[in-house]
């Protein structure tokens, strides 16, 4: 690892404000430092967020789940308020990862890092969640651009992501059996918008995926999303599986979420 500054302000403007020249903020950890162990990543200054207590916290704010940037997964999972308003994200927290890595990553430290194959960004995208920085609100669908990219500006900081209820969601994930990471993860609801499928796992970022949310728009039934014909232009091929096999998983994959939010 290569040798850093670093710092722990108490509240999120001096967060701001320490983040100059080559620094980057520090969430959970779980990404960031693994990668400087490893001499993949590398900054001048590190500025912990852990102590700043205004960027956690979960609360029910105007019918929508507002949960703080620096909030764990692990305390996604037990909340009360998402259990019974948005259960599919709960579900889908307490599956990340193992206990270590659920009690450390926090929610805006995963939606920052962007990795193509996080659970997180389903989530976010599936549920048309808006997310709030010091300096604006983004709707989901223009917050994820590519590989590790966000919509986020240079010293942009993620404070808390609002979660709009949904009629009906869930979420399912074919996942790694090491890292538990989707090689395949669906995320359906049926929400005020219309239907909404987001895809992790199986290409460059998390996309939504048209063909499924105009099937499942005329019928909601896991007999509708496995029916589902995809082209594997543009997902991923490695040594867990082809383009053409992440292509039918989507539609397996939807299948089962399908059924899983019908049977809440």
């Amino acid at each position: 690892m290569y040798t850093f500054d670093y710092q722990r302000p108490a509240n999120a403007a001096a967060a701001a404000a320490a983040l100059q020249g080559d620094a980057r903020y520090l969430a959970g950890g779980q990404s960031l430092v693994q990668a400087m162990k490893l001499r993949l990543s590398s900054s001048e200054r590190l500025v912990d967020l852990g102590g700043i207590a205004e960027l956690k916290g979960i609360r029910l704010e105007g019918g929508a789940v507002v949960i703080g940037a620096m909030s764990t997964h692990a305390s996604v999972a037990a909340s009360a308020e998402v259990r019974k308003t948005i259960p599919a994200l709960a579900e889908l927290a307490g599956g990340i990862a193992d206990p270590m890595v659920r009690n450390m990553g926090t929610l805006g430290g995963s939606i920052a890092n962007a990795d193509p194959a996080a659970d997180y960004p389903a989530g976010v995208l599936g549920l048309a969640a808006t997310i709030k920085t010091n300096q604006r609100s983004i709707a989901a669908d223009d917050f994820f651009k590519g590989l590790y990219e966000t919509a986020l500006k240079p010293g942009e900081l993620i404070t808390a992501v609002s979660f709009p209820p949904a009629q009906r969601a869930a979420y399912v994930k074919y996942k790694q059996p090491a890292s538990r990471f989707a090689l395949v993860g669906v995320f359906v609801a049926q929400t005020a918008g219309g239907v909404r499928v987001a895809v992790t796992g199986a290409a460059s970022s998390v996309f939504r995926c048209k063909p499924l949310e105009d099937a499942l728009a005329r019928s909601f039934t896991p007999e509708a999303a496995k029916a589902v014909k995809l082209s594997a232009d543009g997902l991923n091929a490695d040594l867990h599986g082809s383009a053409a096999y992440r292509a039918v998983m989507i539609s397996v994959m939807a299948s089962r979420a399908v059924a899983a939010a019908l049977a809440r």
